[in-house]
């Protein structure tokens, strides 16, 4: 509820602890960070999933939020992480 209601995070990236398999919090992103911190901090390598907080004002100039969850998945990578993500 941090993230939607006290906007202390723009953003949260999870990973799978391989280990474990367990969710983990991999990073998180700061009340000023953007979308592009977000898609910058997503590894080449593996996979993810992130919750992102998005603001934006509508076209009767009101101020709207909106939560959007991301699965991050990488193509060619077959590890444990890939087959968990799906």
């Amino acid at each position: 509820m941090e993230m939607k209601w006290k906007k202390v995070h723009r953003y949260i990236v999870f990973k799978i602890d391989e280990k474990t398999g367990l969710v983990a919090v991999d990073k998180v992103g700061g009340a000023g960070e953007s979308y592009d911190d977000l898609a910058a901090s997503l590894p080449d390598d593996d996979c993810r999933y992130a919750v992102f907080d998005f603001d934006f004002v509508t076209v009767d100039n009101c101020r709207k939020s909106k939560i959007f969850f991301i699965a991050w998945s990488v193509p060619f990578l077959r590890s444990f992480s890939s087959i968990k993500l799906f």
